[in-house]
């Protein structure tokens, strides 16, 4: 994996809440690449796997607790039109 490859996903899984140890993955992948001028397959795998997985859901979404990313003020009712029966 290149650097650009690299800073490209990086910046994509910013955009998603990771959890801790998806964080802290993230963290030492890079710090490798910065010492090593690469990572190891099975961190390239994993990191890329990491980012198919958390790019099919919304960005910035909490999905363990959906009372925090959803507020009852912002939903609006949805009207129901009455079917005509002739």
């Amino acid at each position: 994996m290149n650097k650009e490859r690299l800073d490209w996903v990086m910046s994509g899984l910013n955009r998603y809440k990771l959890t801790q140890k998806e964080d802290q993955f993230i963290k030492s992948t890079e710090d490798d690449f910065n010492r090593k001028n690469g990572i190891t397959e099975q961190q390239e795998e994993k990191l890329e796997n990491l980012y198919k997985e958390k790019s099919r859901i919304l960005p910035n979404k909490n999905y363990f607790s959906p009372k925090e990313s959803i507020s009852p003020a912002n939903t609006k009712m949805r009207r129901v039109r009455p079917k005509f029966m002739p």
